[in-house]
């Protein structure tokens, strides 16, 4: 008889991996559902988790956006009491991202064939694990329409978030970007051409002005060399940095940087607590949905933290002392949580972390932005100065000397 690899949730919300023999993935699911536990995954013994089509090891991504538009005619037709089938028949073959198209598709068909639409989702192993969760609280609690629908309101506040923060970040990046080819073209192209000029005058030259035609003309003969050498850096960094070792010591620097690691840490604070939120509503329990809320997190550091408050949690201990226990949340966040859980209301208090938290990173952004702007100008401006002195100081010094 087949071995499945079963991973559930008991009635006090603590996880369980198992190997348990069934004829089906099907009958499996159906017996631990029997006897009151939430499923959480279920595999053939032997297969690798989360394994898609993607070969390479590298997850697929979806448009989240056009997935949002998806789930949203998903809702509209469950609300209209159209079966799940039927549903996902009429939505198949009219959605506007083709890339998504097959996905839905393979969706309705392990559907038609008697899997959950949870699980159907997950096994495509490329939609994110809090929609996967989400789905799987909404078929539990027989609600799945009033789940969706608090999925949608989540990913909207969570994409104009992200909007609003690379909407911020563009201008600079455009300043820099255009500053870094300013710099390349005098140094390569006119610091070259004066070294010329000054050559075939024989003219003495100040020691600022031979350091800087020294520079240029060295860029220049191998500029291509310099080129190549920072393609190979940057793509042997970016292999380096898929690893989770590294991904965690990147996370170590960013969190340090002046100004705007503590930027960046409210802002993943934000976005774990929109998420908790929304899976502590849909009735996932606490350890469950601190697990996914540490999977849908982008950051390697932050995801080891929670699991690390998740076994504490698991072992009886309240969230907010889990939390302060691993010295990377701000206090005030785990003050807001005691508070949450002291009263009964923790999603309600994780809601308003999330909305406080992405306030506060909307205006040190904004203040940090308005910081950067100049002082990108001013040391734009005090590199052209040093390079138009170095130039024109021995034209000054010749004209002196004709005088």
């Amino acid at each position: 008889m087949p071995e499945f690899v079963l991973k559930f949730a008991d009635t006090r919300g603590e996880i369980h991996n198992q190997v348990a023999e069934a004829t089906s993935e099907q009958e499996a699911r159906e017996r631990l559902t029997g006897q009151g536990f939430l499923v959480y995954s279920i595999r053939p013994k032997g297969t690798i988790a989360g394994l898609s089509s993607n070969i390479t090891g590298r997850r697929a991504k979806i448009n989240l956006e056009k997935f949002l538009i998806f789930n949203q005619q998903f809702v509209t037709l469950i609300r209209a009491g159209l079966p799940i089938l039927k549903g996902l028949d009429l939505l198949a073959d009219r959605l506007t991202d083709p890339k998504l198209t097959p996905y839905i598709k393979r969706v309705r068909d392990e559907v038609r064939q008697g899997t959950l639409l949870s699980e159907a989702f997950r096994l495509q192993g490329v939609f994110p694990k809090i929609y996967v969760t989400s789905v799987m609280a909404g078929e539990k609690s027989g609600s799945l329409g009033e789940v969706l629908e608090r999925y949608i309101i989540y990913q909207k506040l969570s994409l104009a978030v992200r909007k609003k923060v690379l909407v911020s970040l563009m201008y600079p990046c455009v300043l820099l970007v255009l500053v870094f080819l300013l710099i390349i073209f005098l140094v390569t192209y006119v610091v070259p051409n004066f070294a010329a000029l000054y050559t075939s005058m024989s003219a003495k030259l100040p020691t600022i002005t031979v350091i800087l035609i020294a520079v240029g003309t060295t860029a220049r003969s191998y500029i291509l060399l310099f080129l190549a050498a920072a393609f190979v850096g940057g793509f042997l960094f970016t292999i380096w940095a898929r690893k989770e070792s590294a991904r965690e010591k990147l996370d170590a620097v960013k969190i340090r940087i002046p100004l705007l690691g503590d930027i960046w840490l409210k802002y993943q604070v934000a976005q774990f607590s929109r998420v908790l939120s929304t899976l502590l509503t849909g009735g996932i329990p606490l350890v469950q949905g601190l697990e996914t809320a540490a999977d849908s997190l982008g950051t390697a550091l932050l995801r080891r933290t929670l699991q690390k408050a998740g076994r504490s949690v698991r072992e009886g201990q309240a969230l907010s002392f889990s939390l302060a226990a691993t010295g990377v949340f701000p206090g005030l966040a785990i003050d807001m949580i005691e508070v949450g859980e002291s009263t009964g209301a923790l999603p309600v208090m994780l809601t308003s972390v999330a909305e406080f938290y992405e306030d506060d990173v909307n205006t040190k952004m904004t203040a940090a932005l308005s910081l950067i702007e100049p002082a990108i100008m001013i040391v734009m401006g005090i590199f052209v100065a040093f390079v138009l002195i170095a130039l024109y100081l021995p034209i000054f010094s010749l004209a002196d000397t004709i005088r």
